[in-house]
């Protein structure tokens, strides 16, 4: 009988053979199978570990030991990482006590995630293949300096001092060991996440998410109500069809539109210039479905094992949507760039806006661009892309407070400039995304100059003349606008956080 070999660098070879015969890296076999399995296995454990028919401690043993073994399976012995992360953030929760604790755990948390994805990006993945095994880092990253705030929140302020979300997700009692792995490492988000907040994820643990829920509109709390137990199973069929198409459309339309070929010579030399944006567009289009592919199935792993559950909508139907990262439509048909970046990586978008933009005293907006940089790693694409970005932000919202109110008199016009600003979007994503799929400098340049800097010179040109005209009188921006806006400027291409690294990928297609 054949035994299970674990490689330290690209976790279980258990299905090699599946690898060959398909012609895919072993480390994106096994992520595949293992949202698969774990998708059934949340089926499993909503029914038969139901909080009505079994304890928390027994859910969150159960979740944990999983959520373990699935990413020995995925990342080999590199999966220690996840927990050595967690156990000496928990050892300094415990002995920093809540006042300071946040401070310590920020600091501790996304240094080692920076330490492990500058050692993966340039000692090893350099000189040999590994499994990205800082994609689910991470997520835990995310968890643990959520969870540290929230616990300083409840435990070492008081509740005026607090926002209203802020005092919504306070925790006010220390997690027990179980507990805080439970969070961190369950097997239903430790390859792809999302984040969620540690009081909705102890709520879904302990069965108590479906009778009391809050609805939030606008930061403000409308209270609470008595919620029935729903099923997912719609729900999940639903998503399940999305990654289907998703993965259809990525293994068969991708491979026409490769992103390289923006900054090929002999491409860019006979190509009029109208058709390489079209070709652009395409390119970075086509790239979009394995992100849709992976975050849709981890919903829907999450939703099967009844978590995700969000109250209900107007029609009655249920929402499962409260750990979704993605709203596919919304982002394909954005008229703005920030309805685009307002429904892309959704959850990534709330941690950035709790721990960073709400409490940072000194120019949040600059942070919270600083820290969506760091937390994305060590490639210098990355900070072209978000550079790019938030000249991008500010110009998109400068042109929508002064030239938006002259077609709001017709619905025509209305129409022309939604047709107008959508075409736009899409192209500025486009233009912005490139460094962060060809993370390094020199061909981001290339890129760049064969476009002339058109957009950056656009932006600044738009900027400086609209800085000039008299200021008029317009909507005040909501406080919520504001945020999303400033923090999901750095947000626009998101790391992929499962094991298919574009730049393992190149490497491996250039040898």
């Amino acid at each position: 009988m054949a035994t299970e070999k674990i490689n330290p660098c690209t976790g279980s070879t258990l299905l090699q053979p599946i690898s060959d015969l398909i012609n895919l890296p072993i480390d994106q076999v096994n992520f595949v199978v293992c949202q698969l399995i774990a998708l059934l296995t949340a089926i499993w454990f909503r029914l038969y570990l139901h909080p009505s028919k079994t304890s928390p401690f027994v859910r969150h043993f159960v979740a944990t030991l999983l959520g373990f073994y699935f990413a020995l399976f995925c990342f080999g012995w590199y999966a220690l990482h996840f927990v050595f992360q967690s156990g000496i953030t928990y050892s300094i929760m415990i002995l920093a006590g809540a006042e300071h604790m946040h401070k310590y755990c920020f600091v501790v948390a996304l240094g080692y995630l920076s330490l492990c994805q500058v050692t993966r990006v340039y000692i090893f993945d350099y000189g040999m293949y590994s499994a990205d095994f800082t994609g689910p880092m991470m997520i835990i990253t995310q968890k643990i300096t959520s969870l540290a705030f929230e616990i300083h929140d409840g435990l070492a302020r008081k509740d005026e001092q607090l926002t209203s979300s802020q005092r919504r997700l306070a925790v006010r009692r220390m997690p027990t060991l179980l507990e805080y792995f439970s969070y961190n490492c369950n097997f239903m988000g430790i390859l792809v996440g999302p984040t969620s907040s540690y009081k909705d994820y102890i709520a879904f643990i302990e069965g108590t998410a479906y009778h009391v829920k809050y609805s939030e509109t606008n930061g403000k709390e409308n209270g609470k109500c008595k919620q029935s137990e729903p099923s997912p199973k719609v729900e999940v069929i639903h998503k399940l069809s999305v990654c289907v198409i998703s993965l259809l459309v990525y293994l068969t339309v991708s491979k026409s539109f490769s992103v390289e070929r923006n900054v090929d010579d002999a491409f860019i030399a006979s190509t009029p210039f109208y058709t390489r944006v079209i070709y652009l567009y395409l390119s970075m289009l086509t790239t979009r479905p394995k992100y849709y592919f992976a975050w849709t199935l981890a919903d829907a792993i999450n939703n099967a094992a009844g978590f995700g559950f969000n109250g209900y909508n107007k029609d009655g139907t249920p929402r499962w949507d409260l750990v979704s990262n993605i709203r596919i439509t919304n982002i394909e048909f954005a008229t703005s760039f920030k309805m685009f970046l307002d429904n892309w990586n959704i959850q990534t978008a709330l941690w950035l806006k709790r721990v960073c933009y709400e409490r940072c005293p000194y120019n949040p907006t600059a942070a919270t661009f600083l820290l969506s940089a760091i937390w994305h790693g060590v490639y210098p694409g990355y900070y072209l892309t978000f550079l790019t970005g938030i000249v991008m932000t500010k110009t998109a919202r400068a042109i929508r407070h002064n030239v938006r109110q002259y077609f709001l008199c017709s619905s025509t016009h209305k129409l022309i400039y939604d047709v107008i600003t959508g075409a736009g979007t899409q192209i500025a994503i486009s233009y912005t995304v490139v460094p962060f799929v060809l993370l390094s400098v020199p061909p981001s340049l290339k890129f760049y100059k064969s476009c002339y800097f058109c957009l950056h010179i656009i932006c600044f040109l738009v900027i400086t003349i609209l800085s000039l005209k008299p200021r008029q009188i317009r909507d005040k921006p909501t406080e919520n606008s504001l945020h999303q806006e400033h923090l999901q400027g750095g947000l626009v291409a998101n790391h992929s956080h499962f094991a298919m690294d574009n730049n393992s990928n190149r490497k491996r297609n250039a040898t």
